[in-house]
């Protein structure tokens, strides 16, 4: 569970051939696979089995996911969960890989010393037939490290001495870090960023309620109109920061140009003063999980790997595995238990396998996935920890995206009062209708006449008077098989 401030950092935030068999080089050469990664917190598997970890990496991979990013802090289970992890994967034969991504907030790198701890890790399990290989070097990325000089004059150095060219691991790592610097200062790096993991470029970051008024010129937020969607999904899963960081990684000395975006499907947390202190948002409406990756996909030729910001992280809420799977951050239940987020998961292979072959696969069911939140943007309940901040970027919206094998009709319906029916045509669809107060979500497809798919989920009702602010999305999903 992380969230790198943009504003301290000056940074902006967070079935293929693999990469062992065909290695990935920059420039991008046609034909070189690409690769979609989920990011997993190892911090909360402390009482992880073999078996877990096969669980997670099955259902991630019969997804389109390639493999995980280990986010591995300084916790006493880290080593054991990492074996496990890396057995599991191993066991399973299946070609899933796994890297390190050292969370630089937890690990100390104030001294040469403290680098010796990431060192052996990373020479512990690079040989594993499990580890992601890039030009037959073990690849290795960070969750910040902008701080970390481990002893030295400079960050640069400190990295440089220390990691990428000391004796230990010289040569022997393809180096992607996600520092959260303002990219001007990449060039710095030589030596260091064989690549660049931009781990914030998946949610609008520029979008705040205070920016609002700037950005988005003429949008009612609580009652946007067409206009006003174009305008906001200028914003919502951009390719912006993605170029900024693009232009700035060519001027590394050296570097291999590895670029890794991320994609995410929400941002909620709501921890109080007393926990993580950590009370805000980021826009997640106007389809985000979806436009994201249309953007990525887009631009495929610009990056090399894509990594799901997360599959776990669920005290931010943009966890896409199961919400029963794994430690809670204690007080996160408020928001998590109930929400689960594979729906998310299950449009997974639709967009990765587009992103790694650059072709819309067929789509062989018909699906529905829909979401929402569970209570109006203006709600007041009575919660001591107060209203996240840029809760009023929010719309209250139902949003659906439907993949349809053939064309047929999608009906939504948020009350027994207030429904649309939508035209929709075979591949993929976006849609979004009005929420009711003290109402519920139903969507339902037909095609010529007879009912294809009919999703009415128990559990959620659009609460008008909730106990407590709860951001996070109750999302539900159906298909046709």
């Amino acid at each position: 569970m992380h969230f790198r401030s943009a504003i301290s950092s000056l940074g902006l935030l967070a079935a293929a051939a693999f990469v062992n068999a065909l290695p990935l080089r920059v420039p991008r050469q046609s034909g070189v696979p690409k690769v979609v990664v989920a990011h997993h917190i190892v911090g909360l598997t402390a009482a992880f089995t073999v078996d877990d970890w096969t669980s997670d990496m099955t259902l991630a991979q019969a997804n389109g996911i390639d493999g995980f990013a280990l986010n591995v802090g300084n916790d006493p289970f880290t080593t054991t969960q990492a074996q496990n992890a890396y057995q599991a994967a191993e066991q399973m034969n299946s070609n899933f890989k796994l890297f390190f991504s050292f969370d630089m907030s937890s690990f100390p790198c104030s001294t040469a010393d403290n680098a010796a701890a990431i060192r052996s890790l990373t020479n512990q399990f690079a040989s594993s037939p499990a580890q992601l290989q890039v030009d037959g070097k073990a690849f290795v990325s960070t969750f910040a490290g902008e701080s970390c000089t481990f002893g030295a004059g400079d960050v640069p150095s400190g990295w440089r001495t220390q990691f990428t060219q000391h004796p230990d691991t010289v040569n022997k790592v393809h180096f992607v870090p996600s520092f959260f610097i303002d990219p001007a200062q990449f060039n710095t790096f030589s030596g260091v960023m064989d690549g660049d993991f931009n781990f914030n470029s998946g949610w609008p970051l520029t979008l705040s309620a205070s920016a609002a008024p700037q950005l988005l010129p003429g949008v009612d937020l609580n009652n946007v109109n067409a206009a006003g969607a174009t305008t906001l999904q200028s914003f919502i899963g951009s390719f912006d920061t993605d170029n900024q960081h693009i232009t700035q990684l060519a001027n590394v000395q050296g570097s291999a140009q590895t670029y890794m975006a991320a994609v995410a499907p929400w941002f909620f947390t709501h921890f109080g003063a007393d926990t993580f202190n950590k009370n805000f948002v980021f826009d997640g409406d106007e389809h985000l999980w979806v436009r994201r990756w249309e953007n990525i996909i887009a631009n495929r030729d610009k990056v090399s790997l894509v990594e799901i910001v997360t599959w776990n992280d669920f005290g931010e809420s943009h966890y896409i595995g199961p919400n029963n799977h794994g430690q809670l951050p204690p007080g996160s239940e408020k928001w998590v238990d109930g929400f689960d987020h594979q729906g998310f998961l299950d449009l997974t292979n639709f967009f990765a396998t587009q992103f790694k072959t650059g072709q819309a696969p067929a789509v062989t069911k018909d699906q529905i996935v829909m979401w929402a939140r569970p209570h109006p943007k203006n709600a007041t309940p009575n919660d001591p920890v107060g209203a996240p901040k840029d809760f009023q970027l929010f719309q209250d919206k139902l949003w659906a995206f439907v993949l349809a094998t053939a064309d047929g009709e999608v009906t939504l319906q948020t009350s027994d009062s207030t429904s649309q029916t939508f035209p929709v045509t075979a591949g993929a669809n976006k849609l979004s209708l009005a929420l009711t107060p003290g109402g519920f979500m139903h969507g339902t497809l037909t095609r010529n006449g007879q009912t294809v798919i009919d999703l009415k989920p128990d559990g959620y009702t659009f609460d008008p008077n909730p106990a407590a602010f709860n951001y996070n999305a109750f999302v539900a999903s159906a298909s046709s098989q």
